[in-house]
């Protein structure tokens, strides 16, 4: 996940949605198949595998100070490119700086609510403001390096001899050849998709220059922070009066830390870090902080979104006859998809309301609310 904020006010963007959302579509490739613009050689395309946002940085698409508000800085440690297969290699390759199919979408928001200021004001959100959140990740790429690594850890887990409940819970000890080579192969779908958020968010910022007559200073668009929600990784954490080293896999979560935690932000600390919890396209999404419960509780770590309720399959079938661009444009929001299929899987129905799962992580303690988003237009893969 990525939150960028603006400069802009609701009213300014909502009398150009309509003709900023397509121009984002056509900017942005989306969906499944879709193709980037960037032709890389190996050696290039290593670069990215290893040093993720850091990369397209250094290539002038981005700022310094966006690698500040990104989870590792945006380059995820331990990478080592020979460990990804070619198959995977050959998947990512056409799509770095797309967006992908499924949940994954970009969203014009506006922050609706602010339920704490002091954190709102040091984030850099004011009410009506207008946002723009990215959800996309390291598409075929990452999803190869799952296969290919399902099939090792298979193999690995009769050789160590672990008894599984269940295929997918296959596994190998941390330490082992084939435990530190999918740690370095992840390491590269997690900089794959540390660099393909930056990719987008050059985009974004593109497009707005193109529709805004208005300075870059005042249109803004800077990153608030960028998150993961599916992966695993070595920090130190605290059990009892013991702390040490563990392996903390977040799959559908997301991290928390608190204030004070020397993993965030500077100008974070001492509040503790954004934390970005999307809902579905037809309500609202979240901004929230860590918190010291959750390094007690959850190893630093709070919910990623509402979590469906309703599948793929049941969903086409439920929106089967309905025009849900109609529907969501009586919400107020513009939607944009490669598909209709696309927008019938992603109703709103699909999907808990999330305002229910963000209450509870709430009142857990894993996290505190500092401010409701409204989308206003959505593209969707």
């Amino acid at each position: 996940m990525r939150l960028l904020r603006s400069g802009l006010e609701r009213e300014e963007v909502e009398a150009r949605k309509r003709d900023l959302i397509p121009a984002l579509f056509s900017r942005i490739p989306t969906g499944v198949g879709s193709h980037g613009a960037y032709d890389l050689n190996a050696r290039e395309e290593d670069e990215v595998y290893s040093r993720g946002a850091q990369w397209a940085v250094s290539k002038g698409m981005g700022l310094h100070e966006d690698l500040q508000h990104i989870e590792e800085n945006g380059c995820f440690p331990n990478a080592e490119p020979s460990e990804v297969s070619d198959r995977a290699k050959k998947r990512g390759r056409p799509q770095l700086g797309t967006l992908g199919s499924g949940n994954h979408f970009l969203e014009i928001q506006y922050v609706e609510e602010i339920y704490d200021d002091p954190a709102a004001n040091q984030i850099g959100l004011f009410k009506n403001q207008v946002v723009v959140l990215i959800h996309t990740g390291s598409r075929g790429f990452g999803h190869q390096i799952c296969d290919d690594s399902i099939q090792a850890m298979l193999r690995a887990s009769q050789k160590y001899g672990i008894q599984l409940a269940d295929r997918q819970l296959c596994c190998a000890p941390i330490r082992s050849a084939e435990g530190q080579s999918y740690l370095q192969a992840m390491a590269c779908g997690v900089n794959y998709a540390f660099a393909n958020r930056q990719l987008i968010t050059h985009g974004v910022r593109e497009v707005f220059r193109e529709f805004f007559d208005k300075s870059e200073k005042d249109i803004a668009l800077s990153v608030v922070y960028d998150v993961c929600h599916n992966i695993a990784k070595m920090e130190r954490h605290k059990v009892g009066s013991v702390e040490k080293e563990y392996c903390v896999h977040r799959k559908g979560a997301t991290r928390a830390f608190a204030p004070g935690h020397p993993k965030v932000p500077q100008d974070y600390r001492k509040i503790g870090q954004p934390v970005l919890i999307p809902g579905d396209m037809g309500r609202y999404s979240y901004v929230l902080v860590g918190t010291e419960g959750a390094m007690g509780e959850a190893f630093g770590s709070t919910c990623h979104g509402a979590g469906r309720q309703m599948s793929r399959t049941k969903a086409k079938q439920v929106a089967r006859g309905r025009n849900i661009e109609h529907e969501l444009e009586g919400r107020g929001v513009v939607a944009h998809s490669a598909t209709r299929a696309g927008l019938a899987e992603e109703i709103s129905e699909a999907y808990k309301d999330v305002a229910d799962v963000v209450d509870v992580v709430h009142r857990a303690g894993l996290s505190r609310k500092v401010a409701r988003l409204r989308p206003m237009a959505v593209i969707k893969g």
